[in-house]
């Protein structure tokens, strides 16, 4: 029985395949037929992903986004592409009055600049095929102000526009780009907050923690033919919390 969800003769290019997120998608997307192409910068990390994703024609290339040349070499070693899910960021608390550029500027190069500048250089090189679909990886923070996540909320706000001017742009190819904004999700970076910690911030969630697995979901969703018709938006995988 065929499916539309099926990645089946699709390449994917998965960012922040190291853990996480980024390792779950990789994961996900190949049980579903995809060829994948992993990018992170722990070399050592990014082959444990690569070795479990199993038989297929895949492969792996560190790199460091924030870098030009890297950006630059990681285009030339995949060809083309019909998919992209920017899974590589960074979350860092910093209180308003202590943001100085240097913070600034890291969130916003890890964040925003590098996933926007490297779509750039795909679609510069055309290693975007038609009919693609780009997935960036948003966050619940533009909607849900915390304390210290300004730099953060405010990368990740100026992605979700870009990607929607992206949207316009690329439709008379058939290329899509949609974000998807996560809730916490139980990944090696939540377990630096500390048990305690945790279960406090679960209280805030109707459905609980989310797991890797349910943004990986929506990012199969994202890159398959079922969601054809979809561009421009922003899918929020957050347990009901915005509900509050």
């Amino acid at each position: 029985m065929t499916t539309p969800f099926a990645l089946h003769g699709k390449r994917i290019l998965v960012t922040g395949a190291s853990s996480g997120i980024g390792r779950e998608t990789a994961l996900q997307c190949a049980r579903m037929g995809a060829s994948l192409c992993l990018t992170g910068r722990d070399t050592g990390r990014l082959n444990e992903t690569l070795s479990m994703l199993g038989d297929g024609d895949h492969l792996s290339h560190a790199a460091d986004l924030t870098v030009a040349d890297d950006r630059a070499a990681l285009v030339s070693a995949i060809g083309r592409l019909d998919g992209v899910v920017h899974c590589a960021g960074l979350v860092a608390q910093v209180p308003f009055r202590m943001l100085n550029e240097a913070a600034l500027n890291r969130m916003l190069d890890v964040n925003l600049a590098s996933p926007v500048l490297l779509t750039e250089a795909l679609l510069f090189q055309r290693a975007i095929n038609p009919g693609a679909s780009i997935v960036f990886i948003s966050s619940t923070a533009p909607r849900n102000a915390l304390p210290g996540m300004a730099a953060y909320a405010g990368a990740k706000s100026a992605l979700e526009a870009m990607s929607r001017v992206l949207a316009v742009e690329s439709a008379r190819h058939r290329v899509r780009s949609n974000c998807i904004a996560p809730g916490l999700i139980r990944t090696p970076m939540l377990d630096q907050l500390g048990a305690e910690a945790v279960m406090k911030e679960a209280e805030a969630y109707p459905l609980g923690l989310g797991e890797p697995a349910d943004v990986a979901y929506a990012c199969i969703y994202l890159l398959s033919d079922a969601s054809r018709w979809v561009t421009g938006q922003t899918l929020y995988v957050e347990g009901g919390l915005l509900c509050r």
